[in-house]
């Protein structure tokens, strides 16, 4: 039987816990920029138990990357403090399943790959801000022409922690050169989801050859008059994972965030670390 779909567009007044059952439903997998606005998108990343103390103190050591804003306990796919009903198995419209350091398949439901060892570390992520800048009349390109945001590898080193190290991921967003300090202030209120840019302004600077071909998500016209500004991105983990080489770890597939019932500028803590 055939599941009714809906679109991005039909979404884009829902709220967040109507968001996570059209993706729980299997009815939505698209991404989730500017979706629930007002609330905290989260990026995340899944690993055994075993890794996790490491990676929450990579986390720590890289905090515009890899803000921590939640943590499960072991085995329990539950998040209460992000929202009552979240289901981490089946309420992020797309993920992506890594094993031994490779890709191995992208899903829209992990209960299969479920184990009792499991934590779910989610981070903040930069689509949260977004909707503030879109309120303060700041333009948010991809958003405007439906597209999802454009994500480089950049050459910013990461501190390392244990088995985890690497490269920060950056995302790119085209700004007026009059509104670039006002996207500066407005997002540095929002440290939980990256806060302030990282770098403005020439690409090369921070590794970056042709802002036309992204890494990940969409490529994004820079126009006249406009500035290329850069935040730290949750995909960064991602790639740290990958190269940890671990037994397997489980993340949001780009773009396609957890969506939280907490305010995007609520001051969110992590409840229990096991």
């Amino acid at each position: 039987m055939t599941k009714n779909t809906v679109s991005h567009t039909n979404l884009l007044t829902s709220s967040a816990s109507e968001v996570r059952a059209a993706i729980r439903g299997g009815s939505y997998q698209g991404h989730t920029a500017g979706l629930a606005a007002g609330k905290l998108q989260c990026n995340l990343a899944i690993l055994p138990e075993r890794f996790a103390l490491d990676f929450l103190r990579f986390c720590q050591r890289n905090p515009k990357p890899c803000p921590l804003v939640g943590v499960s306990d072991s085995g329990n796919p539950k998040l209460p403090t992000l929202g009552r009903d979240i289901d981490i198995r089946t309420d992020v419209s797309k993920y992506r399943v890594f094993r031994d350091g490779q890709f191995s398949e992208e899903v829209t439901d992990i209960s299969d790959h479920w184990t009792d060892d499991l934590v779910t570390v989610a981070l903040g992520c930069s689509f949260t801000f977004e909707n503030a800048l879109l309120r303060n009349g700041v333009p948010v390109r991809h958003i405007e022409t439906g597209k999802n945001v454009p994500m480089f590898r950049s050459n910013i080193d990461l501190v390392p922690a244990g088995k985890f190290s690497g490269k920060m991921v950056v995302t790119m967003r085209p700004i007026p050169e009059h509104q670039v300090a006002q996207a500066k202030e407005i997002s540095s209120r929002f440290p939980q989801a990256h806060g302030a840019p990282i770098a403005v302004g020439d690409p090369a600077q921070i590794g970056i050859a042709d802002l036309m071909r992204p890494d990940w998500g969409d490529a994004v016209e820079v126009r006249p008059g406009e500035v290329p500004v850069y935040w730290a991105c949750g995909v960064t983990p991602q790639n740290v994972l990958l190269d940890a080489d671990l037994p397997i770890c489980i993340t949001h597939a780009p773009g396609h965030m957890l969506i939280a019932d907490v305010a995007e500028d609520a001051e969110t803590t992590i409840l229990t670390i096991t």
